[in-house]
Order: C-alpha cells, then structure tokens, then sequence
C-alpha cells in the first residue's frame, strides 16, 4: 500500500508526539524484533522505532528490512535514527487517513 504525500503529512503529525516502542539495538534486525513490532502493529496501527547508535544497520536499512519482511506496514518517516510505521488495522482502523 502506497501512501500518498497528504496522507503522510498527516500521519506524522499524529506521530509527533509519540515516543519510540521499540529499538534496534547491536544485534540489528533479528526475528524476535520482526515479531514484537508485528504483534505490537495488531493493537497500533502508528508507532516509532529507534534504531541504536551500536546497531549494524542504519535506520534506513533497518526500515527498508522491516518493510520487506512485515505485510501491509508502510513507512512513513525516517528521521535520523528513528522510523515511523503505520499499517490500518484489518478490520476496525482507528486512523482515518485524507
């Protein structure tokens, strides 16, 4: 799923005042990582991951693996060493996008 320019200015303006759930720390992108964001995306549909300064990935690498292995997640923003995610809830979405 593709967002479009206006659809994101407005899911990171809701993301502004959140703080980061998850980090990518030194061992990088690992499957236990993959699962608590997926598991944490079914009651979220919006959330922020920071990526450590000791993690062998950058923040964008670490978005684009996320996005290759997590369906239906799209990345909003990669600011610095954080990345906004977002995917609609299947059945009630709570985030009405423009």
């Amino acid at each position: 799923m593709a967002l479009t320019a206006k659809q994101r200015a407005h899911l990171k303006s809701l993301a502004h005042p959140l703080k980061p759930l998850f980090q990518v720390g030194r061992e990088g992108v690992t499957p236990s990582v993959i699962g608590t964001i997926e598991s944490a995306l079914e009651t979220r549909e919006l959330m922020k991951v920071k990526v450590l300064e000791g993690a062998p990935v950058s923040a964008r690498e670490a978005a684009d693996e996320l996005v290759g292995t997590v369906e239906n997640m799209d990345v909003v923003q990669v600011i610095g060493r954080t990345i906004v995610l977002y995917r609609p809830h299947p059945e009630k979405p709570e985030i009405r996008l423009p």
